[in-house]
């Protein structure tokens, strides 16, 4: 028989299946282990599967899974999600760089922009992001986004600290 699918772990029968699917947290693991009690049952892989609402190729990755590593086998597991974009490393560079600011003779700016620090990743570490990616990146490392009262550089405070003084309280 072509289509059959063969169920090597015998610890649990069809019955105590279907009852741990009662027990279960998810439905889609309950699901599962109906699907496999309807097998070890003897139903054929194609009307198993539908029963249970999913496609036989599927039943049998599951069954795979169940043989393996038993009912444990049967729940969803987490993705791994992407590699971070930034190792270590580089945050920590990143944090120093922010934190002493940028030079105006260097760098050009007098405060820093997502984008200037997006061209300073660029260069210094070849890593490629979108400033709203930047931006996630230093939210990360907890910093938000400030921007602090701008400040003429020929200001002079003692000029402005006096005219404080000196001006009425309302």
């Amino acid at each position: 028989m072509s289509g059959a699918i063969v169920v090597t772990r015998q610890e649990m029968t069809a019955t105590e299946l279907r009852a741990a699917s009662g027990k279960a947290r998810s439905a889609r693991t309950a699901r599962r282990m109906l699907a496999i009690a309807l097998v070890l049952e003897g139903m054929d892989r194609k009307t198993a599967a539908e029963t249970c609402g999913m496609d036989r190729q599927t039943l049998r990755d599951w069954v795979r899974r169940y043989n393996a590593e038993g009912v444990a086998g049967l729940t969803d597991r987490r993705s791994p999600g992407p590699p971070p974009r930034l190792t270590p490393e580089q945050k920590a560079a990143l944090a120093a760089r922010v934190e002493t600011g940028p030079d105006p003779k260097r760098d050009g700016v007098v405060r820093w922009r997502r984008q200037d620090l997006k061209h300073w990743l660029e260069t210094e570490f070849g890593v490629v992001m979108h400033e709203r990616t930047v931006g996630k990146q230093l939210r990360g490392l907890g910093y938000r986004r400030l921007v602090p009262r701008p400040r003429h550089p020929k200001a002079d405070e003692a000029a402005q600290e006096a005219f404080k003084k000196a001006s009425p309280r309302r």
